[in-house]
């Protein structure tokens, strides 16, 4: 009997492992495959939360996060504890994902170890190495580094035949749609007791979300400055802001908003609990890159609160309009959303350009073919 090849999925953050998890499923699935699982826990808590949602248990927890932990302690904790890792499972292939500092010591690590590594996520450019920091320059190095390349979109591809990346590129869709069909329910009942009990019916509701390191200091000022004069402009206008950890967000916002009616100021949420949730609202405000794939799937229209976005795709097709940080360009974003019907129409209605929710499938067919095991690519 042949013996199974092994596949290792790394992750380390909230967001990889959502994007992850129905790929993780997809290869347990196979019988000719073992499906391996390392986390780093760059995002301890926040990680969990989706590994248990999933109900995956990782065959290998780094548990690397530290208080205050910079980028170079990462890079040192993840490299330094994948490297017997690797030594010891010797996968045939490491998966990671995206463009996080645990994706880009992984993909080095199995480097070093000459082991071929597969990219889910590939090919999202800014074209500014410093924006979004440090994650376009973390995707490009991942990119000279992978002999797989699963991109989400047609655009996503070209980038990278641009730029001569070797190996094998494919257009597979985005995980994350696979990720987001399979959670959201309109007769879903949320587990925290502030949803429970919130009247979604009685107005417009606004799901908000910043925390991007370029945006520390004035810009994450100006966001809230101009989420405030939202609120305090529309009386029925609600504003819900799952508040991410980081002193460096939950100082200023806190500071800026603590004190303001209809603008609530909550815990992360689990990510069932925020697919949900975005689902109820009416649109998006985010710096995340990952909501302006997902909200579109579920008709909300997106206001990126960057000054440029490695999704242009998006951008073209009209899910998503580019708010930029500064106070006034955010709040005349979001009032014309409010009160020009419109404009909102086209954009809850514009075509997702992120997939259709079988991008692991593709993905996993790619995998096999590579592995000259069944399937096609």
């Amino acid at each position: 009997m042949m013996s199974k090849q092994k596949v290792m999925s790394v992750f380390g953050t909230r967001p990889e492992a959502i994007k992850m998890a129905p790929l993780v499923q997809a290869l347990r699935r196979l019988p000719h495959i073992e499906s391996l699982v390392c986390v780093t826990g760059q995002h301890r808590d926040m990680l969990d939360q989706v590994l248990n949602i999933f109900s995956i248990q990782p065959d290998v927890d780094l548990n690397i996060m530290r208080f205050d932990q910079d980028l170079t302690s990462i890079t040192t904790r993840t490299l330094e504890g994948l490297a017997p890792v690797l030594a010891e499972r010797k996968p045939d292939l490491v998966l990671v994902h995206g463009d996080t500092t645990t994706s880009v010591s992984a993909a080095l690590a199995a480097f070093y170890q000459k082991i071929p590594v597969a990219h889910v996520e590939a090919g999202l450019r800014s074209l500014d190495p410093y924006s979004p920091y440090p994650e376009e320059m973390n995707r490009c190095l991942i990119s000279r580094l992978a002999q797989l390349h699963f991109a989400p979109t047609a655009a996503n591809a070209d980038n990278l035949r641009r730029e001569n990346v070797q190996g094998l590129i494919s257009v597979t869709g985005n995980t994350v749609i696979d990720a987001l069909l399979s959670m959201v329910h309109d007769t879903y009942e949320f587990q925290r007791d502030f949803l429970r009990t919130f009247d979604f019916a009685a107005g417009p509701m606004i799901l908000l979300t910043a925390h991007r390191r370029e945006n520390f200091g004035q810009p994450i000022v100006n966001i809230c400055r101009a989420v405030r004069r939202l609120v305090q402009n529309h009386p029925d206008l609600r504003v819900i802001y799952p508040v991410h950890p980081n002193p460096q967000i939950q100082q200023p916002v806190r500071q800026e908003l603590a004190d303001m009616e209809r603008l609530y100021l909550i815990e992360p949420l689990d990510v069932q609990e925020m697919h949900n949730l975005m689902n109820r609202s009416t649109f998006v405000m985010t710096d995340s890159g990952g909501l302006q794939e997902e909200a579109p799937a579920l008709g909300k229209p997106v206001l990126v609160l960057r000054t440029e976005t490695e999704r242009p795709e998006a951008v073209v097709a009209g899910t998503v309009e580019i708010a930029g940080v500064e106070e006034e360009r955010i709040y005349q974003a979001a009032y014309a959303l409010l009160t020009d019907k419109q404009k909102f129409r086209t954009m809850a209605t514009a075509v997702n350009p992120y997939g259709d929710g079988h991008a692991c499938e593709r993905i996993v067919a790619c995998i096999e073919e590579w592995l000259g095991t069944d399937g096609g690519c």
